[in-house]
């Protein structure tokens, strides 16, 4: 019998492990389901998660349902944009609630959210993507349970982010890093909460930033009261930064409006409670801080809030004779006087007022004194402010740890007092503001990270009036700059409150202004690092609307001295626009025009520049872009007049990228001289062309046109004299000096040896004497190591055939009118038309004869009695004799029995 009993209760046992295993997978699409049915048919969105994880073990008799990747989209207006999304939803319930119908409530007991994001937007029209909620009739919504009901002992939310961004209202409140717990019986009519709570807040309003990551700490025990919705703080206590705080009261939610009435004040009246406001970066440790004198800070909020109104409140903030000392600064900071409100007693929003009576300090003997009142804050915001000062700024760092990388300098005299309404500024009727005073700083010094040497302001004094802010004098030094500023703001205010561009107009004069001191050398680790979006962003700013005459003796930038430079610079719209720059360089003058934009995410510029009168060697040496637009000019001596044509893109350094310049330029050589040295491609045609002299060619007068495209210059056709040699080349090069250019010389029959002359000389006609054969020359390769051809060898075998027909023409009398055609024809470059009634092996007899003639007529003639084949073979190898007499005269040196050429041709 107990053997069966046992066996009985085991196989329950076992049965029942089975259920729970099995259950799980039986109903985890079955609940999941039944979640998003339920959530999806209540809503105007859409729901859903990745998957849902069923456990009846981890809090059994419930069930654990844990749900991950859970996102909530909107639909129209905020079509796709995600309301809601969490990494995973937890949720405990009972087994029973496992069994339910789609159509009935499931009651949840724990709730758990981590890594969650509640994304709260009001857009321009006033529309909200949170009331997604379907509507439904009042007889279905009275005769029917909602989807979900609570009966909950705890919940926790666990690195979570709220965003409540009202494009319309112009807030953005940010709540992240939110670790929340609570716990308490919400399944009861009245119960109490306890929660703790901790965060970062962040805050702006209309663009101005109130709070930046401040953190906030509550620890709070509420009281429910389900019947009536009463909140009820019944022990609390809270922080902000390292101010306490603690409060009492309650919030009572109704269907139209919501009843707040709470107290809050800081529990001590110690100083520090002042320090503490302060994020603990700013403040440091405040614990051995000595203070004399209080601190305190109440309020409170009381009334109605609905579509129309807020609480009244009342929020002061007092200290009187007050001090502080920290342990490790040889100065304090005393006579600190605080008397500031910020009140509604209407419920309306637009009766705020925000009244600072009194803020005021010194340190030593300096002094700082401010008083303030800005109401009708949401309406057309009224400011009334007054500041007095007379401060040495290198005491602030002696009394107060600030974070700074440089400690500040100079003495500090502000006496301004200023009132406005934005309605005036957003009109630009800056006649109906009163600004007025003066300031003035003297030995200010600033320095950081981005510059090359700080910034000394020897002095700055401007006068505030109503239109506009006078800078008399901004007079200073950087590194081996010197600057001297003066000009006029126009719209100050409306750029510090309303938004708006800075106008304005300055004269800048310098005696030296160095731009490599405004820039950063790149150490070898910054070089050899991947550019950062940070440094591929430099952005001329977008609220700069200013005209700069600037006049400067010497400007220096990198390896160049501009002299007597004097131009406007014009900033706009994110484009710098240079007009008229003018200056000395390079022993000649320079003239600029042009701008760089930042508007487009790669900066870009375009560039007029024109050079008159350069040292062609100093402009070469100095100037990158002279090397790649014409790296032959390395050979040059003389003065160069240029117009340059350019555009592109800029890299992050903001140096022009070769890669992507367009440009043209007109080019004029001046008083040129050859260096032959440096000349490669010169003397790798001289190699090729024995009466090419490279120390002899004369450029001078030279006009030159080229463009540039995608890495590629391409010359167009130049044409020149070398002596009496017409010249014409044009051609390419890349960037990189790889050439790609063709030359055609007109080379005059004398250059080409005593042969060819003793042919010309037998024909006996005065108009060969002019007779020139084009000769092509192509150049390759790199700069550095050109290689040069030419088909000089093709050219003087068509002028040898050409010189023989026409003395073939002669000696066969086929009349002068055929050998003057025939001259004509090779004055053109053509070769004459040969009888075509004279038959092939007559025509080319008479060739030989006449070749033999004219080479051997001073030897004796040949046997005639001898066979036709004997002499034909003969006159045969004359030909080619005569042919490689001619070239050999060209190509190698000349013979000591060569002709001696007129004075006037190269020897």
């Amino acid at each position: 019998m107990k053997k069966k009993v046992v066996k009985i209760a085991t196989g329950i046992i076992l049965l029942l492990v089975g259920i729970l295993i099995a259950a799980p997978f039986v109903l985890e699409g079955k609940i999941g389901q039944i979640i998003k049915t339920k959530v999806n048919n209540g809503i105007n969105g859409s729901f859903d998660f990745a998957e849902a994880d069923l456990s009846l073990f981890r809090s059994f008799p419930n069930a654990e349902l844990r749900i991950s990747d859970v996102v909530l989209l909107n639909n129209a207006p905020f079509e796709g944009d995600t309301l809601f999304k969490a990494g995973q939803v937890g949720l405990t319930l009972s087994v029973y609630e496992l069994f339910k119908d789609a159509s009935e409530p499931i009651q949840l007991k724990s709730l758990s959210l981590d890594k969650a994001f509640l994304n709260i937007q009001i857009n321009e029209a006033e529309q909200v993507n949170y009331d997604i909620a379907k509507e439904t009739s009042t007889e279905d919504s009275s005769n029917s349970d909602s989807n979900f009901t609570l009966d909950l002992q705890d919940y926790n939310i666990s690195q979570s982010r709220v965003v409540y961004n009202d494009i319309a209202g112009g807030m953005y409140v940010e709540v992240s890093e939110i670790e929340h717990r609570g716990s308490g019986d919400l399944s009861l009519k009245s119960s109490e909460l306890q929660t703790n709570s901790d965060a970062l807040l962040s805050l702006r309003m209309d663009g101005t930033e109130y709070l930046n990551k401040h953190e906030i700490a509550l620890e709070a025990l509420v009281g429910i009261d389900l019947e009536t919705f009463t909140f009820t703080f019944l022990k609390n206590s809270g922080r902000i930064n390292q101010l306490p705080l603690v409060f009492e009261g309650f919030v009572q939610v109704a269907d139209d409006y919501n009843d707040v009435d709470i107290k809050f004040q800081t529990p001590s009246s110690d100083f520090k409670n002042f320090l503490a406001l302060f994020p603990e970066q700013y403040s440091k440790n405040i614990k051995d801080v000595a203070t004399t004198g209080n601190f305190m800070v109440e309020g409170e909020f009381k009334g109605k809030i609905d579509e129309i109104h807020i609480p009244t409140f009342r929020i002061d903030i007092r200290s009187d004779q007050a001090s502080f000392k920290y342990p490790d600064l040889p100065k304090a900071v005393e006579n600190i006087v605080i008397a500031a409100e910020v009140t509604n007693e209407t419920g309306l929003l637009e009766d705020t007022y925000v009244t600072v009576e009194k803020a005021s300090f010194g340190i030593d003997q300096d002094r700082f004194a401010m008083n303030a009142k800005v109401w009708d804050l949401t309406g057309n915001t009224r400011v009334n402010a007054q500041i007095d000062a007379n401060m040495n700024l290198a005491n602030l760092s002696r009394a107060y740890p600030y974070a700074a990388e440089k400690d500040l300098k100079g003495l500090l005299k502000a006496k301004v007092s200023t009132s406005f309404d934005m309605a005036s500024l957003e009109k630009k009727q800056y006649a109906k503001t009163r600004t007025s005073g003066q300031l003035s700083i003297d030995g200010f010094e600033y320095s950081n990270e981005e510059l090359t040497a700080p910034v000394q302001f020897q002095t700055i004094a401007m006068d505030f009036k109503p239109e506009r802010v006078s800078l008399n004098k901004m007079q200073g030094t950087m590194g081996k700059t010197d600057f001297n500023v003066s000009g006029t703001l126009n719209n100050l205010l409306g750029f510090m409150f309303n938004k708006e561009e800075v106008e304005g107009n300055f004269n800048l004069a310098s005696n030296t202004f160095s731009l490599n001191d405004f820039m950063v050398t790149e150490s070898e680790e910054v070089k050899n690092t991947e550019p950062t979006e940070e440094a591929s962003n430099i952005k001329i700013p977008s609220f700069l609307n200013c005209t700069i005459n600037a006049k400067a003796q010497t400007v220096l930038y990198d390896n160049l001295v501009l002299k007597n430079v004097e131009g406007v610079l014009r900033i706009k719209d994110e484009t710098a626009t240079l007009s008229n720059l003018t200056s000395s360089l390079f022993n000649g003058k320079l003239a600029v025009n042009g701008e760089v934009s930042t508007k487009e995410e790669t900066p870009t510029f375009a560039m007029r520049l024109g050079a008159e009168q350069f040292q062609l060697a100093e402009a070469f040496n100095e100037l990158s872009l002279l090397k790649v637009l014409a790296p032959v000019a390395s050979a040059l001596q003389g003065k160069l007049n240029s117009t340059i044509q350019i555009s592109g893109k800029l890299s992050p350094d903001f140096t022009p990228n070769l890669a992507t310049i367009t440009g043209d330029v007109l080019a004029e050589l001046l008083e040129t001289r050859i260096s032959p040295e440096k000349a490669n491609v010169l003397n790798a045609m001289a190699t090729q062309l024995n009466f090419f002299k490279p120390e002899k060619l004369n450029l001078n007068g030279l006009k030159t046109a080229l463009s540039f495209n995608d890495g590629v210059v391409t010359v167009k056709p130049i044409t020149f004299s070398y002596q009496d040699i017409g010249v014409t080349v044009n051609g390419s090069h890349s960037f990189d000096k790889n050439l790609n250019y063709k030359a055609t010389l007109q080379v005059p029959a004398k250059y080409l040896g005593s042969e060819v002359n003793n042919l010309i000389a037998r024909i006996d006609d005065s108009s060969l004497q002019n007779l020139t054969i084009p000769v092509g020359v192509s150049i390759g390769g790199l700069y550095s190591s050109p290689k040069v051809t030419t088909d000089l060898t093709s050219g003087v075998k068509d002028l040898t055939a050409s010189l023989i027909d026409i003395q073939k023409q002669k000696l066969v009398n086929q009349g002068k009118e055929k050998a003057s055609t025939l001259i004509e024809g090779l004055l053109a470059g053509k070769k004459g038309n040969t009888d075509t009634t004279t038959t092939k092996t007559t025509t080319t007899d008479a060739v030989k004869e006449t070749l033999g003639g004219i080479l051997k007529a001073n030897t004796k003639k040949a046997d005639t009695t001898k066979k036709d084949s004997s002499a034909a073979a003969t006159k045969n190898d004359v030909v080619k004799e005569a042919a490689k007499s001619v070239l050999g005269g060209l190509l190698k040196k000349k013979k000591k029995d060569t002709v001696v050429v007129k004075k006037d041709t190269i020897k």
